[in-house]
């Protein structure tokens, strides 16, 4: 997880922060005004102390309060879309920075109440299966788009005016003020940089060496720093300069000047509330179902979509999401990457305190971090982009009902630059294919109707489960009289995913999980038991 300090710091700084940008029409986003990069460049700095100790409050409250091994951090998706879409690249977007960041702050508590009541929960178990699986999807697709672009990337797309995207690589002075290249593609070193930044780490993955991604971005960081070579972070300009001199600290606690708690809650203006309402249904939708994709790779889901204490769980999500805010960086979610910690054994919030831990150490290497170039941490947009689509599998494809939905959201989310825009059209078009189907059906009285064989029946499960938490469930029972309340009552739901196929004859015979045979073996629980 640790490539998120350099990652986030460069997403997030690209909005601009709190430097004022007096855009001109021969450079209308102020990236060749000095004074202006300059200031962009300290709310970098910022940005990196900040997502260090959000990342270490984070994980430590999930690890205390939840007992789960996720690691949280600021989200990779929510932070492209706070940066480019909310507040724009620069600050060239619907709101201000100031703004955006008051908005995240009462998001927060807002989570916080509708996890403490179980809304969220019961939110997330609504949402249809596939629904969920193609917004892990369409993020991945996301992230991979803008790790492939320049700002925060290996720059190996571009702008066209005829074609809205193209090959790019080309060096800096073969672009022109729109940032179209005009001649010399696939020219740039730095391009290919990067390129062998994700060749490195795919290869050390399939090898299975551990912190594959972080290795790659360090070897590429290093290779980019001597400032003689074609490739270097550091020209001699003045911005180089710049950067060079906080480098050679190595070890130093940078102050948080810029983005501090500059949150604005001008409740008299519409840009909060827009802002408000547009991060509240990208999070319910976006960052719940990246913590349901994580419990689930851990088998700590049921079959309604629950995982096991989720209330906990998205009550400390809540709370970082206003503590982050604070620091001035977009919402925190549970992170794909803890799935490292859970392939290794981490089921318990130890896993999640140990990660804590380790960003606690970070905090005092913020120049080593703050020097990691976009095209070396370009590629881990893309790595991580390939993980979260690699659930594409589980979607329902052999039901249209269920797998156009769920492409609409995946393949929107891209192509719009927009996650929201991708939830909507996948939910609205869920709505209305099933919805005319279901009216069809009911007005035919069942003459007229598709072929439900294939159709993921996930309501079934979802409404089986009761909407209210567990200690409100305990208050009702006190209140009755009832004396004996048993607290582990939901945990027979997660039975499935804990039972053993045992033999008492065989004492030598291997001990498998049942949902590992369940999706190698594809055996339904019948078969599993004669098995």
């Amino acid at each position: 997880m640790a490539y998120i300090i350099s990652v986030n710091a460069s997403i997030i700084s690209d909005s601009g922060g709190t430097c004022v940008c007096v855009p001109t029409a021969n450079d209308p986003t102020c990236d060749n005004n000095m004074d202006y990069m300059n200031c962009v460049y300290q709310v970098k700095l910022d940005m990196i102390m900040a997502t260090s100790i959000i990342a270490m409050i984070a994980s430590f409250l999930m690890g205390v309060f939840a007992n789960l091994p996720l690691g949280l951090a600021p989200g990779m998706g929510l932070n492209a879309y706070f940066t480019y879409t909310v507040v724009g690249y620069h600050g060239s977007g619907k709101v201000s920075y100031e703004t955006a960041l008051g908005a995240v702050f009462i998001e927060g508590l807002i989570f916080l109440v509708l996890s403490i009541f179980g809304i969220r929960q019961w939110l997330a178990r609504i949402i249809p299966m596939s629904i969920k699986i193609g917004m892990g999807c369409g993020i991945g697709l996301y992230l991979c788009f803008i790790g492939l672009q320049t700002s925060a990337g290996i720059g190996l797309v571009t702008l066209d005016p005829a074609t809205l995207v193209t090959l790019g690589g080309c060096v800096p002075g073969a672009k022109n003020a729109e940032g179209t290249c005009k001649w010399g593609h696939m020219e740039n070193p730095t391009t290919y940089m990067g390129i062998l930044g994700l060749m490195l780490m795919a290869i050390m993955m399939l090898y299975r060496v551990r912190g594959s991604i972080l290795l790659a971005i360090i070897f590429i960081s290093v290779i980019s720093w001597p400032r003689n070579s074609a490739i270097t972070y550091f020209p001699y300009t003045d911005r180089g300069e710049t950067m060079f001199s906080y480098f050679k600290q190595v070890v130093s606690v940078h102050g948080m000047t810029n983005t501090l708690n500059k949150m604005n809650f001008d409740l008299t203006g519409k840009d909060l509330w827009i802002a408000l309402i547009t991060f509240l249904y990208v999070d319910i939708l976006d960052t719940t179902g990246t913590m349901y994709s994580m419990a689930k790779y851990g088998g700590f889901t049921n079959k309604a979509g629950d995982f096991e204490r989720s209330t906990q769980a998205f009550c400390a999500d809540a709370l970082t999401i206003t503590i982050g805010s604070v620091f001035g960086s977009s919402s925190c979610t549970a992170f794909v990457e803890s799935g490292a910690g859970i392939a290794e054994g981490g089921r318990t919030g130890l896993t999640a305190i140990t990660i804590a831990f380790g960003f606690f150490i970070t905090i005092f290497f913020s120049p080593i971090f703050a020097s990691f170039p976009p095209w070396a941490t370009g590629p881990a947009l893309i790595v991580v982009g390939s993980m979260m689509t690699s659930s594409i599998r589980h979607i329902n494809w052999d039901y249209p009902g269920d797998a156009i939905p769920a492409f609409i959201t995946l393949a929107v989310m891209p192509f719009t630059y927009s996650i929201a825009y991708g939830v909507i059209g996948g939910m609205l078009s869920y709505v209305v294919i099933n919805g005319f189907v279901y009216i069809v059906d009911k007005a035919s009285r069942g003459y007229v109707r598709p072929d439900y064989s294939n159709r993921e029946e996930w309501w079934v499960a979802a409404f089986s489960t009761p909407m209210t938490p567990l200690w409100i469930r305990y208050l009702i029972a006190k209140s009755r009289g009832e004396k004996d309340f048993d607290w582990h009552q939901d945990d027979g739901e997660f039975d499935d995913d804990e039972t053993y196929l045992e033999e008492e004859e065989d004492p030598d015979m291997v001990v498998v999980p049942t949902s590992q045979l369940d999706s190698e073996i594809h055996l339904n629980e019948k078969e599993m038991h004669m098995y």
